[in-house]
């Protein structure tokens, strides 16, 4: 029997800058429900949906400790998120190496079809 597919991916959950900020908080340690919202601009019950949509993609996991559930980071869905972005490293990575090359370069290309200013300045006042 196959686990069922998460309500939404990693990608959806991560859309949003207040989930994201809920990944950076939690990573660092575990938390209930009431001391995350102190550090958002929110209501509980709005927090509560985020880490919701966040559970749903498996970036989160729920312990229920006494009457309350601490969340925690699971850093493991995010392996597909690094997956996806591997691929247009490359694209980066040749942007890179050409931007280097052109300033490391003696005379940049095409430097010798653009004068200096003063050039054209003396140019166009004669």
């Amino acid at each position: 029997m196959t686990a069922p597919l998460p309500k939404h991916d990693v990608f959806q959950a991560i859309a949003d800058p207040t989930r994201r900020q809920l990944l950076e908080l939690l990573g660092e340690q575990e938390m209930p429900v009431t001391v995350i919202s102190g550090h958002f601009p929110m209501s509980r019950t709005a927090v509560s949906k985020h880490l919701r949509i966040l559970a749903d993609a498996g970036l989160v996991k729920g312990r229920k400790v006494g009457r309350e559930t601490r969340y925690s980071l699971d850093p493991e869905p995010l392996l597909e998120l690094k997956r996806w972005l591997a691929y247009y490293e490359r694209y980066w990575d040749n942007k890179l190496s050409m931007l280097k090359h052109l300033v490391e370069a003696d005379e940049p290309i095409g430097a010798a079809a653009f004068p200096p200013l003063a050039v054209i300045d003396r140019e166009t006042t004669d």
